[in-house]
């Protein structure tokens, strides 16, 4: 459920027409919905109430601060991948005991960071990031608690992009070799071993992939427990899917009904680390047609938003529906809807049934709330969108535009390029 629908033939986010929101903003800009973020964040967290759990949001799905607070203010911990995502958490407000640190990459000042911030936990990816970890730690009078993420080579059944836990992708380390880092990590005089995490993929729309690698995981636990390994805690990553066109992914609580007969027996805490299912569907992309053309083959929709601000069309070839923001009765058309960047991949949706646009009027592209902010950048030198929270009657500016000034700031020309 979300709140953005149709009242008078004007479509709203909770109480205000975005036709409103936009003239006071400007388009493109992203919008998001509080009640749904909150509606969201609530039934999942509520569909685990049956065991010892922590939902720690995934920041790289949607990392504005607003949001974070928000998720924090539920009671939520943040699953980050990076130190700025760190600093985005901490300064939100997360509690560090309530954060972890996940990612293939991370770096010793990003690894320092976290550990002078006492985060619960690092996801650890390598061997070598075992050793680094232990090497920091023991510079600055730490001991750093870690879980090894393992991969169990399951398919997810997802768009290969977005997939993590086969052999062939970068992520964690290989089942059978898992003991293995397990002994090193408690020979490893600064590390405190937590915990076991495994992610296995993103947009997930079936559940028996994640049963399957519990199922692997399951056997693992009892090996590395009867070696002495303390195993208190139960990573299972995020990746519960959204509809976005006609997927039909389980619902929150189905999926936590199917996943705790098979969690029971770990008699670990369970985190998770949802982010898509949380904000995807709670946030749409609002932009405005600029031009209509055509030629002998095919209709052009061409709108201010590019590909800088959302990029999952050109990079997945991404299904998002588009709406008018004006309903009435129009005739149907086939058009592309591309954006202004130069690029031929620079387009929101192509050879698409809609409505007719005109020039001039608002579209709102759905589903928008994960991986569209996060993911935009400033190519072609297009500055950065606005972004807008409503609850009920409310609006608020969560960021503002950036401007031509913010561009080129941190940028600097040297003097013997200058007269």
């Amino acid at each position: 459920m979300h709140f953005f629908e149709y009242k008078n033939n004007e479509l709203h986010c909770e109480g205000i027409p975005i036709r409103e929101i936009s003239e006071k903003v400007g388009t493109p800009f992203y919008l998001y919905s509080y009640h749904t973020l909150v509606r969201h964040f609530t039934v999942f967290d509520d569909a685990f109430k049956g065991i010892p759990h922590l939902v720690c949001y995934s920041a790289k799905s949607n990392s504005n601060l607003a949001l974070l607070r928000l998720f924090v203010n539920l009671g939520g911990g943040v699953d980050i991948v990076s130190g700025g995502e760190l600093y985005r958490a901490v300064h939100a407000g997360a509690d560090p005991q309530k954060i972890v640190f996940s990612g293939v990459g991370k770096r010793e000042d990003e690894i320092e960071y976290a550990l002078k911030m006492g985060i619960l936990m690092f996801n650890v990816e390598s061997s070598q990031e075992l050793q680094t970890i232990n090497k920091v730690a023991g510079r600055i009078g730490k001991k750093a608690p870690i879980a090894i993420r393992v991969n169990p080579d399951i398919d997810p059944k997802t768009h290969p992009y977005i997939s993590t836990g086969l052999k062939q992708n970068k992520f964690g380390i290989d089942i059978l070799r898992a003991p293995m880092a397990y002994r090193l990590a408690s020979q490893l005089p600064n590390l405190k071993v937590m915990g076991i995490d495994c992610h296995i993929g993103s947009q997930l729309i079936e559940v028996e992939p994640i049963l399957q690698a519990l199922k692997r995981l399951k056997g693992l636990v009892e090996t590395l427990r009867e070696e002495g390994q303390d195993i208190h805690y139960l990573d299972l990553g995020g990746g519960l899917g959204i509809t976005y066109e006609d997927e039909e992914p389980p619902h929150p609580v189905e999926y936590a009904s199917i996943l705790l007969e098979e969690i029971r027996g770990f008699d670990c805490k369970l985190v998770l680390e949802p982010g898509r299912v949380i904000v995807g569907n709670a946030g749409v992309l609002i932009s405005k047609v600029l031009y209509t053309k055509e030629n002998e083959e095919k209709r052009f929709v061409i709108v201010d938003a590019g590909m800088n601000d959302l990029v999952r069309p050109s990079y997945y070839g991404s299904y998002h529906n588009i709406l008018p923001v004006k309903e009435e009765k129009r005739e149907e058309m086939i058009a592309d809807v591309v954006g202004p960047i130069c690029e031929s991949s620079d387009f929101l949706a192509k050879g698409r049934k809609l409505p007719t646009l005109q020039s001039g009027e608002l579209i709102a592209v759905m589903s928008a709330g994960a991986y569209g902010f996060s993911m935009s950048t400033n190519y072609n030198s297009r500055t950065r969108v606005a972004e807008v929270l409503v609850r009920d009657n409310q609006m608020f500016v969560i960021r503002k535009r950036e401007d031509y000034e913010d561009l080129v700031r941190g940028e600097v020309i040297p003097e013997f390029l200058l007269p």
